[in-house]
């Protein structure tokens, strides 16, 4: 087995129920599709959607020949060390374009990204916006020679493929199937490629980890342009009243909920985007949004790597243990 086949010749990630008094007081059966427990090379960064989005897309790095892969993302970006690790893993050359000007010491994201040997170039905010125009994307591989490229987040149709795993194992896994999936959005491409996977007739709910509504319109377009399983597109929608103030945004309330649902069931959240989306899920059961006997998978997607950097950011908010 080559090095790259181990991001396809895997067992599906565990599936945990998760008895919240919330869920079993309702006559409600609540799971958790563990991928943050899919986990390859250094930290915690090539884990969860990242495996699944970046899988394909280095298949095909690889089948084109390239030994360089390039990419966009902020300080604090799981794709950037996502990619960066992959890198390392896999050596394959990276280099990560990153929002803004470099600071001394870095953060936790970037010191990580660089110790995999990505190669972190700092540009300004109004040269990082001309990251989809050809020009400038062509004048980027002048500059540091042929790559693939791959968007900022790593949402495009090889990711949303990778993704349309997510129901198919959870289809081995539990019997009946689920009625409702529930997953944390930030490109809307995992949420995308979760619905074109559905063969079953089951409503997927996506929790907004940014303030807006726009992320409906991503979620949109990329469900029409991705291969479905099904004629028929199932019913979706995302909730956007979960955001906690906006990306990197957090309230007490936030991180209480994150400690407890470690200390009593030993799973780790995220404060950008599980987090929320557990919160916001456990919300609505509260709110009998759920017909009872619904059977909901909610979909733990990574983002580790992050905790790190919030941490240290902040204070050391959250006492969690990761391993």
């Amino acid at each position: 087995m080559s090095q790259l086949d181990k991001l396809f010749q895997h067992a599906p990630s565990p599936m945990e129920r998760l008895p919240v008094p919330e869920a079993t007081d309702r006559g409600l059966s609540l799971f958790v599709k563990r991928d943050d427990l899919l986990r390859l090379g250094p930290g915690l960064a090539l884990c969860g959607n990242k495996w699944r989005k970046l899988q394909y897309n280095l298949q095909a790095a690889k089948d084109q020949g390239h030994t360089r892969l390039l990419t966009f993302g902020g300080a604090y970006s799981n794709h950037i060390a996502a990619v960066a690790a992959a890198g390392a893993q896999f050596d394959v050359e990276t280099i990560g374009i990153i929002r803004g000007e470099r600071v001394p010491g870095l953060n936790p994201t970037l010191r990580l990204a660089e110790s995999c040997g990505m190669q972190l170039v700092f540009v300004s905010r109004s040269d990082y916006r001309k990251r989809h125009e050809d020009g400038y994307l062509h004048k980027l591989q002048q500059s540091y020679g042929p790559a693939y490229l791959l968007p900022e987040g790593g949402t495009n149709l090889l990711a949303l493929r990778g993704c349309m795993a997510i129901p198919r194992e959870v289809r081995l896994q539990l019997t009946p199937p689920p009625d409702y999936y529930a997953l944390s959005v930030g490109t809307g491409g995992t949420m995308a490629g979760l619905i074109a996977g559905l063969d079953e007739p089951a409503r997927v709910i996506g929790f907004s980890a940014l303030k807006g509504d726009f992320l409906e319109e991503e979620v949109a377009k990329w469900v029409g342009r991705a291969p479905a399983n099904r004629n028929q597109t199932p019913p979706w929608s995302i909730q956007s009243h979960y955001h906690f103030g906006g990306y990197a945004k957090h309230q007490p309330a936030l991180l209480h909920f994150i400690q407890n649902i470690y200390q009593q069931y030993g799973i780790v959240l995220d404060p950008i985007y599980t987090g929320k989306m557990l919160y916001g899920l456990l919300d609505l059961i509260r709110k009998d949004y759920f017909p009872r006997g619904s059977r909901i998978v909610a979909v733990h997607t990574g983002g580790l790597q992050g905790i790190a950097g919030f941490n240290e950011r902040f204070g050391g908010l959250l006492d969690l243990e990761l391993v």
